[in-house]
């Protein structure tokens, strides 16, 4: 397999910069998201390593080759776009074998790859089916499976699961979970749902503006995310930012009246303008903490693995806080809450985190 490396990559439409000198390797054998916001840039990058775009300025790299200017059938890589590409009037299994039957594989081979991809994604009963007979999820699940098939070095998904219904979407991006975990292949996957690249990713690559702001596994940029662009993009709900009167600075220390204690940010402390904690890292009781903040609950609801997610008021600032079951069951109208120091994020006033 290979890694991909770009060098200095950078697209433009005529004034218009979509890709801004982006320096960046996708390591062999991984799952690599490619996450942010509509306009941002992912979907030109992805285009630029299959070679359907060329770079304005740069190099792009499989392994030790250059491609920048190899055609995309020379490129040895497989595509998923957002709406299945199929052949119509014909059967699943007949969907999986077409794109194989350039490899001249022997019957055998040829039966061991449909129904191994088959299995993966659950398309196992309805091999004799005609597409038309299908949902569009499955439909789609046929497009991932006609592509795994062949066995490319590099399989790219443009935002796969973007257009099917909430159930098969959930069901899909289970099969893919799946899917990645045995492949050897190298995967780009390109999404603005924050939920399915922490679902997926090895590695995500947040893009904002043309550039690739923070690069890491999910777990790392969740949990120490390097500006607040990234503590609120990745996160469902986002990072909760409390403004500067929320802070006091004395010297090289930082307190405030949710803190459960003061903090030293040392030289860097001048620069603290906004801190940043996430719903489960704000500490919430019924019955009043010593130097807590009170604050009035807004709204409840249910959230994943039975939590409650809290709306929490603030004199005029709105926080959201992830509780327990316990505590979310019996919560009131009004409750205390602090913050422990290991839970915060300060950042600047350009929106960096300072660390």
């Amino acid at each position: 397999m290979y890694d991909i490396r770009l060098e200095n990559v950078t697209k433009k439409f005529g004034d218009f910069t979509a890709v801004k000198n982006v320096n960046f390797t996708i390591p062999k054998s991984s799952v690599t998201v490619l996450l942010g916001p509509s306009g941002c840039g992912k979907t030109t990058l992805m285009r630029m390593i299959s070679g359907l775009e060329s770079p304005t300025e740069g190099k792009i790299f499989f392994g030790d080759h250059e491609v920048t200017n190899v055609p995309t059938r020379r490129r040895n890589i497989g595509m998923v776009f957002q709406y299945p590409v199929i052949y119509r009037n014909t059967s699943v299994r007949k969907n999986l074998e077409l794109p194989l039957l350039s490899e001249k594989l022997s019957k055998a081979e040829l039966d061991k790859r449909v129904e191994e991809v088959a299995e993966i994604l659950g398309l196992t009963d309805v091999l004799k089916k005609f597409v038309e007979e299908l949902d569009n999820g499955t439909r789609q699940k046929i497009a991932v499976g006609r592509e795994v098939a062949r066995q490319p070095r590099i399989i790219l998904f443009d935002e796969p699961i973007t257009n099917i219904d909430l159930t098969s979407k959930l069901e899909l991006k289970r099969s893919l979970k799946e899917l990645f975990g045995r492949l050897q292949q190298t995967i780009i996957y390109v999404t603005h749902d924050q939920t399915e690249a922490m679902t997926l990713a090895d590695q995500i690559a947040l893009m904002q503006d043309g550039e690739i702001t923070q690069s890491d596994s999910p777990k790392e940029i969740y949990e120490n995310p390097n500006s607040q662009f990234a503590g609120w993009f990745l996160g469902n709900p986002g990072m909760n930012f409390l403004p500067p009167n929320f802070i006091k600075i004395s010297g090289s220390k930082i307190t405030s009246p949710m803190f459960s204690q003061t903090i030293d940010l040392g030289a860097k402390a001048s620069s603290a303008d906004t801190f940043g904690v996430r719903a489960e890292g704000i500490n919430v009781s019924n019955s009043e903490i010593k130097g807590g903040v009170k604050a009035r609950v807004t709204r409840k609801s249910i959230g994943a693995g039975g939590q409650y997610l809290l709306d929490l008021a603030l004199d005029n600032l709105l926080i959201k806080a992830r509780v327990s079951h316990s505590i979310g069951r019996a919560v009131s109208d009004s409750v205390w809450t602090t913050i422990e120091s290991e839970n915060i994020t300060f950042f600047d006033k350009s929106g960096k985190a300072i660390n």
